[in-house]
């Protein structure tokens, strides 16, 4: 018996990864069926292979490319995602690494990530309306800068988070190395903790960026026809007849592509900084 348990569980261990793989899988796979259907067999259930129950058609991508400027929403989800990305690591890595390693009298460590924390259990639709008032009487409507402050808002949190999980992780006998040394605080952060926690940086980047770059909805109430994101061009598939699925299925093929390009790219960095300290002596 004890010999079967052995190959009972690879079995299902291998049948979990399957179904898992198929189930992340799918929507691309859907994306792409569709990317390539026309109108009328985008409502048929059983389209599921080209060639054989329906016939290719590029309708779709001559509409999006021909009729319509895809572009220009991924240049404003490529600028305001970077841009987003940019100021919450360098705020809030300085934040976390206040938090990893200095103490006050008057609050703790601990209790100031838990209201860093907090502020993404936030449910954002509570605060949708005030940002709308104050993004309108800045000016800031329809702006690159109005929705990168937005979005600094709600990931500076996630960051200093993570970033002060990973500066923990550092020895600080290192540190204490370098200031007997002779370094100064800031060299030591910049010259021994930062290089240490390279990877940490990189795996918050990814994150941030691809939070920021699927956003939609203060994408689609503080931006209209300048800074409208990829998120907000796909939901413009809507029509007086339904929603053009084929359409919307090319447009979020242009989307997911960045992010899982560059993720792809660095993927061995984003591994190591998701797992780094999560295996201690």
């Amino acid at each position: 018996m004890k010999q079967m348990d052995g190959p009972v569980k690879r079995t299902i261990i291998w049948i979990i990864i399957i179904l898992g793989t198929i189930w992340m899988l799918f929507p691309f796979y859907w994306a792409i069926i569709n990317s390539v259907k026309a109108k009328i067999d985008t409502f048929n259930p059983g389209a599921f292979f080209p060639f054989i129950n329906f016939k290719p058609s590029f309708w779709a991508w001559n509409k999006v490319f021909g009729e319509g400027d895809p572009i220009k929403p991924l240049i404003n989800s490529a600028v305001v995602s970077t841009a987003t990305t940019g100021i919450v690591l360098l705020l809030g890595t300085m934040a976390a690494y206040a938090l990893a390693r200095y103490r006050w009298n008057i609050i703790k460590s601990k209790d100031l990530t838990v209201w860093f924390l907090s502020q993404r259990v936030l449910p954002p639709v509570v605060v949708l309306i005030p940002f709308f008032i104050i993004m309108m009487k800045l000016h800031l409507l329809d702006t690159w800068r109005g929705l990168t402050m937005v979005y600094v808002t709600f990931n500076l949190p996630f960051g200093v988070v993570i970033m002060r999980e990973m500066f923990r992780d550092i020895p600080v006998e290192l540190e204490e190395a370098a200031l007997i040394d002779g370094a100064s605080d800031w060299q030591v952060f910049t010259r021994v903790s930062l290089p240490l926690a390279v990877n940490g940086l990189i795996a918050t980047a990814i994150i941030v960026f691809a939070f920021a770059w699927n956003e939609a909805l203060f994408a689609l109430t503080l931006t209209s026809a300048k800074a409208g994101t990829m998120p907000v061009y796909i939901l413009s598939c809507r029509s007086t007849r339904g929603v053009l699925f084929n359409v919307a299925a090319v447009n979020t093929l242009l989307a997911i592509g960045p992010p899982v390009l560059l993720a792809l790219t660095i993927q061995r960095y984003l591994v190591r900084g998701l797992t780094f300290g999560a295996v201690k002596e």
